[in-house]
C-alpha cells in the first residue's frame, strides 16, 4: 500500500464521521421545576407560536419576547401546579367525557367533530394533541373550580344591596296600576262580624276571578276613599304604597287579584291593573327524573351505557319502576332517595348534555344513556311550564356579578398561596 492511500483512510473516515457529530442536536431543554414536575422549552414555544399567529391574523402588537416567554412560563407553572393537585384529587377526564366536550365546541361552532379535526389539522397542528389540550384545560378548570368555589361566601344583604345599586344605575323604578276594594271591618266588631267581613271578601274575589268588572264591584261594593272611582289608586311605586300592599304587591303580575289582606280598617282587596318600569323575565321550568351511573375502575364506560339502555328498555316496556331503579342504582346523592326526581328548574341551570336532552324530550319521555361530565345519565320529562322569574332574575344576575368578582380575586390568592406553598425553580 502506498503512502497516498494511507493518508486516504483516515482522511475518509473523518469524512463519513462528521454528518453523524453534526446530527448530534438538542432536542428540548428544561425551562422550570415545579416541585417533581417541569417546565419544558418546546411548551414554551408552542404557546409563543399560538399567540404570534393570532396577533398576526388580529394586526396585534406584542411586546418583545423576552415579556412573551416569562408570560408563558408563568402559565405553564401554573398549570403544572394545577395538574399535580388534580392527580392527588384523583381527578381524571375520560375520554368519553373528553369526546362530549368536543362535540359540543363544535356544535357551538355549527359543525361536527370531524369539521372541528379538518379545522385543527388546517392549522398544521395534530388533532391528537389539540385534544389533549382540551383534557388538561377541562382538568385544570375543574380544580380551580372545586378549591375557589368553596372560598367564596355571598350572604343574601351584599345580593339585596347590589339589586339596589343596580336598580337605580338603569333609572327604571317599577310602577303599578293598582285596583282597591276594602270590606270595612267596624273597629268594635265582634268575631261574627270579622267572619262576615271576611266571607264578603272572598265572595268579592271570586267574582273577580270569573272575570266580573272591577271597578264595578268596586263602586258597589268598596268602603274606601276611591270607591266613587272605581277603586282607582292610579299609579304608585313599591315606597308610596302602604307597607302591607308594598308586601303582597311586590313581584305579582299584571291582572293578578291579591287578598283578602287584614288591617284595623277591615279587608283589602287589590288588583294589578298594569304594571311599567319592568322587564318582565319568564323561564321554562322542567321538571325530570333521572339515573346516573359513574364509570370506575370496575365499571367501564361501556357497561355503564348498556346497564342504563338494559333499564331504558324496560321502562318503556313496562317491566320496571323507574323511583326503584333509582332508589336501587343511582348514584346521584341529591336525588337517589327522591326516586331520581329533580323539582321544577331551568333546565339552563343543568350542564349542556343534561339540558340539551332534557329539552329535546316530549313529556313522559325517557332518554337514550348519554354521556356527561358526572357520568352516564338517563333522564325522562315528567312536565313543563312558563313560569315568571322576574325577581329571581335580578337576585341571580347581582349573584352572578358578586361571585365573578369574589371569584377572580380569590382565584388570585388561591394561586398565590399555591406558588407559596411549591418549590418552584425558572432556569433560564
Amino acid at each position: 500500500m502506498n503512502l497516498k492511500k494511507l493518508l486516504l483512510v483516515p482522511i475518509l473516515s473523518m469524512t463519513l464521521a462528521q454528518p453523524v457529530w453534526a446530527e448530534r442536536v438538542q432536542l428540548d431543554k428544561v425551562v422550570a421545576t415545579v416541585n417533581d414536575g417541569v417546565v419544558l422549552k418546546s411548551e414554551v414555544d408552542k404557546i409563543l407560536n399560538r399567540v404570534k399567529e393570532q396577533a398576526e391574523q388580529q394586526n396585534t402588537e406584542l411586546p418583545s419576547d423576552k415579556v412573551l416567554r416569562i408570560q408563558a412560563i408563568e402559565k405553564l407553572i401554573d398549570q403544572v401546579l394545577m395538574e399535580q393537585l388534580a392527580t392527588r384529587m384523583g381527578m381524571e377526564i375520560s375520554d368519553a367525557q373528553l369526546d362530549q366536550t368536543l362535540a359540543n365546541m363544535a356544535k357551538d361552532q355549527g359543525g361536527t367533530i370531524a369539521d372541528l379535526r379538518n379545522s385543527i389539522e388546517a392549522t398544521g397542528e395534530s388533532f391528537q394533541a389539540y385534544r389533549e389540550e382540551i383534557r388538561t384545560e377541562i382538568m385544570v378548570s375543574q380544580v380551580q373550580r372545586a378549591a375557589v368555589d368553596r372560598r367564596i361566601y355571598i350572604s343574601p344583604q351584599e345580593i339585596a344591596n347590589l339589586q339596589q345599586i343596580l336598580a337605580e344605575q338603569t333609572g327604571q323604578s317599577e310602577e303599578y296600576d293598582i285596583g282597591h276594594i276594602l270590606i270595612k271591618v267596624e273597629s268594635k266588631a265582634n268575631p261574627q262580624d270579622i267572619q262576615d267581613a271576611r266571607e264578603r271578601a272572598e265572595k268579592v274575589i271570586e267574582f273577580l276571578n270569573e272575570g266580573r268588572e272591577f271597578k264595578r264591584i268596586a263602586i258597589a261594593s268598596s268602603s274606601g276613599a276611591k270607591a266613587l272611582d272605581g277603586g282607582q289608586l292610579g299609579w304608585m311605586g313599591i315606597n308610596e304604597m302602604p307597607t302591607l300592599f308594598a308586601e303582597a304587591v311586590k313581584g305579582k303580575k299584571k291582572d293578578d287579584i291579591i287578598g283578602p289582606l287584614r288591617s284595623g280598617a277591615g279587608f283589602h282587596i287589590l288588583k294589578v291593573q298594569d304594571i311599567r318600569g319592568r322587564q318582565v323575565v319568564e323561564r321554562v321550568e322542567m321538571r325530570s327524573r333521572h339515573i346516573l351511573i359513574k364509570p370506575s375502575i370496575i365499571l367501564s364506560e361501556e357497561k355503564a351505557r348498556d346497564m342504563l339502555a338494559g333499564f331504558a328498555a324496560d321502562l318503556r316496556a313496562g317491566k320496571a319502576d323507574f323511583a326503584e331503579l333509582a332508589k336501587e342504582h343511582s348514584e346521584d346523592p341529591g336525588s337517589a332517595l327522591k326516586g331520581g326526581e329533580y323539582d321544577w328548574t331551568d333546565p339552563t341551570t343543568y350542564v349542556p348534555a343534561f339540558r340539551d336532552t332534557l329539552m329535546s324530550l316530549e313529556q313522559n319521555e325517557i332518554s337514550e344513556p348519554f354521556r356527561s361530565t358526572f357520568g352516564w345519565h338517563i333522564v325522562q320529562l315528567l312536565d313543563k311550564r312558563v313560569a315568571d322569574k322576574t325577581e329571581q332574575a335580578k337576585a341571580n344576575r347581582a349573584h352572578q356579578l358578586l361571585f365573578r368578582r369574589k371569584f377572580k380575586e380569590e382565584s388570585f390568592k388561591w394561586m398565590r398561596e399555591m406558588r407559596e406553598q411549591a418549590h418552584v425553580e425558572v432556569i433560564d
